[in-house]
């Protein structure tokens, strides 16, 4: 994902709101403010290149100390920044850095 144009977009104020990162943001306790910050200054973790309609990517950014993950997609053609979902992503799916997923298939 080009990082660069997605922070313009987003400091530009070019984005949309799925409906269901609403829902899910408002049963997490996590504002559209600190969505944002994620998106200015977070790191790409994973890149969802084949995801339809657009390309998508997990950013992980941190708000204090806890880190939060946002789901976003860059419509290029519209210059428009989408949110998919926004979460704080746990221990039992990743690992302390936050970054890595552990092994699902590993038992236990």
């Amino acid at each position: 994902m080009n990082l660069v144009k997605l922070r313009k977009l987003v400091q530009q104020k070019n984005i949309i709101w799925h409906k269901h990162a609403l829902e899910k943001m408002l049963e997490r306790e996590i504002y559209r403010d600190e969505v944002v910050e994620v998106l200015l200054k977070g790191e790409e973790i994973e890149n969802y290149e084949n995801d339809k309609p657009y390309a998508s990517a997990l950013i992980l950014g941190w708000l204090g100390n806890k880190p939060l993950h946002v789901v976003v997609a860059l419509n290029e053609e519209n210059e428009d920044c989408i949110v998919i979902t926004a979460y704080h992503p746990d221990s039992k799916h990743f690992k302390k850095d936050y970054k890595t997923r552990k092994d699902e298939n590993k038992k236990k």
